[in-house]
């Protein structure tokens, strides 16, 4: 039924502004405005809607992972940029902030908020 649509994903923030700066500025991600909302443009050919919300609550799960070669270094380039990264319970986080494999197929993941604070993450990219 829904196996040729270009399905989306979408989520909202507080400040339409600060999160076009950071996902394009930030990220560098390119990002397009439309009718009073972003739509982030992924590398894998996808689209995500950030919309605009009133009353916004931040996400409490991610919302959205970037896979990379190297989480390391796109740690050290995001800190470098002043983005924090989360230390959440009950994992075992690294100076930097990274959570090294946890067991078979589980890859190393950091996590990072949005100026709205939705939680976003790096991982190790699948080979």
């Amino acid at each position: 039924m829904f196996q040729d649509t270009k399905a989306f994903s979408g989520f909202s923030v507080d400040d339409l502004a600060k999160a076009k700066e950071f996902y394009g500025g930030t990220l560098g991600l390119p990002v397009s405005e439309e009718n009073g909302m972003l739509f982030l443009r992924l590398g894998g050919g996808g689209t995500v809607l950030v919309y605009p919300k009133d009353n916004h609550r931040p996400a409490e799960y991610t919302v959205l992972n970037f896979p990379v070669a190297d989480i390391e270094k796109s740690v050290d380039e995001l800190t470098a940029l002043g983005v924090a990264f989360e230390r959440y319970p009950g994992f075992d986080h690294d100076a930097k902030g990274i959570v090294r494999e946890q067991g078979e197929g589980m890859p190393s993941i950091a996590w990072f908020k949005d100026p709205a604070g939705n939680v976003l993450s790096v991982l190790t990219e699948s080979a």
